[in-house]
């Protein structure tokens, strides 16, 4: 398998809901179950971490020098 950290958001989504669909099949073992089930958890994490990144980085890009919004609002509760 690769490494999490090296995935594209879109790789990692797409494994996501690949591990999403072997656990829903319901055909793999317990033990194969709780590692696909860490597994999908840590994508999901790393998902979720790319996307905060992303958010940040418009937010940022959309920010004028004085910090005043200039056509978004800076995230909030991410």
């Amino acid at each position: 398998m690769t490494e999490i950290a090296a995935l594209s958001f879109e790789d990692a989504m797409k494994e996501l809901e690949s591990v999403v669909a072997r656990l829903e099949q319901g055909e793999a073992t317990l033990d194969e179950s709780i590692a696909l089930y860490e597994r999908g958890a840590a994508l999901r994490k790393h998902c979720e971490d790319r996307l905060k990144q992303a958010q940040e980085r418009v937010d940022r890009i959309t920010l004028s020098q004085t910090g005043e919004p200039t056509g978004t609002t800076p995230a909030e509760g991410l």
